[in-house]
């Protein structure tokens, strides 16, 4: 048993299945797509960020679950179409799935495939179950919440982006959200800061 799966053994709780699901998202005409990227809003999501993010006008945005008040999905919503996964302070419900696969697709094909969950990272390392998910997803990116720690790197092929909380501060970490975009040279992400406005980076 690697660090990994002892970490799932030990840290997530016995309880329902898993469940998954997929969803197409559509780049736009000329093959770009702008998204926006939240996760642990708690009910309570930033101010500042939401208007960063209304001004910003992302074509979609994926929330990675702690939702909490699934009036929030609402608020994003009003913003742009929003995409969310289930995390562990949510309600289980048939409309949020666990992990959900995400299609961008141009011109009926598929450019990038997404795996959004809640729970990926243990630490620095993405979790042996995750990894599989995500694998078995043939996804190239994963995106994450949970720990509220902004996180972005690779591991075995996989890119993974944990945008950081938009709902209140825990300790001393910074209220982020995350910015994706596709485009003729590939995929960016970033943090920015929702007290600035600007670009994050550790």
């Amino acid at each position: 048993m690697d660090d990994a799966e002892r970490y799932i053994s030990t840290d997530m709780p016995r309880g329902p299945a898993f469940t998954s699901s997929t969803a197409e998202v559509p780049l736009r005409a000329d093959g770009t797509l702008c998204v926006g990227l939240v996760a642990d809003t708690h009910s309570k999501p930033d101010a500042r960020g939401l208007e960063q993010l209304a001004t910003l006008k992302p074509d979609v945005i994926f929330h990675a679950g702690d939702i909490g008040d699934r009036a929030v999905l609402d608020t994003f919503g009003a913003i742009a179409p929003v995409h969310a996964v289930r995390g562990n302070i949510d309600e289980r419900a048939n409309d949020l799935p666990d992990g959900l696969t995400l299609l961008l697709t141009h011109d009926g094909r598929t450019q990038l495939t997404i795996f959004l969950t809640h729970i990926a990272l243990a630490g620095p390392r993405l979790r042996a179950e995750a990894s599989r998910r995500a694998r078995a997803a043939r996804a190239s990116l994963v995106l994450c919440g949970h720990s509220h720690v902004p996180f972005a790197g690779q591991e075995k092929g996989l890119t993974v982006f944990n945008p950081g909380s938009i709902g209140p501060r825990r300790f001393t970490l910074p209220i982020l959200y995350g910015v994706m975009e596709v485009g003729s040279r590939g995929v960016s992400l970033r943090h920015v800061d929702c007290e600035t406005g600007r670009r994050w980076e550790p």
